[in-house]
């Protein structure tokens, strides 16, 4: 694979409806996405050599996305500041181009605003997993 653009990372919440459109997440400047699997210890007395054991398919996946731009007043900052105040689980696709396409179910955990007087205004948001994922390889 070869190296890819950061920019390229894109955040698309659904519109809602019940054949869903994906509208990108408008200004992002940085995305970070994190992916999580939780490892159950199953070690005994009996454990090799005392090494630890661990219980492969028994703990909890979890992933964790961020993002961070520049507000501009557009539809999918609507639709994120519709989906907080419902405190909503709203579909996300997540692209990552040269590697494919995680969506699924998330929910805003965070959500901020800020500026300062002499620059842009700029926004936050936080998504926490909310249910299976699907991955999408790209070919």
């Amino acid at each position: 694979m070869t190296g890819q653009r950061g920019r390229d990372i894109l955040l698309k919440i659904s519109d809602g409806a019940e054949q869903p459109t994906f509208i990108t997440i408008a200004g992002i400047r940085a995305t970070t996405i994190e992916l999580n699997a939780q490892q159950v210890d199953a070690s005994t007395a009996d454990s090799p050599a005392q090494w630890r054991e661990l219980l492969g398919g028994a703990g909890l996946k979890t992933a964790r996305v961020e993002g961070q731009g520049v507000f501009k007043d557009q539809a999918s900052d609507v639709r994120m500041r519709e989906v907080f105040f419902a405190n909503e689980i709203a579909d996300w696709q997540l692209i990552l181009p040269g590697l494919g396409q995680l969506s699924g179910g998330f929910q805003i955990s965070r959500l901020n605003w800020g500026g300062e007087f002499n620059s842009e205004a700029t926004f936050s948001v936080e998504l926490q997993s909310a249910g299976a994922l699907q991955f999408e390889a790209e070919l």
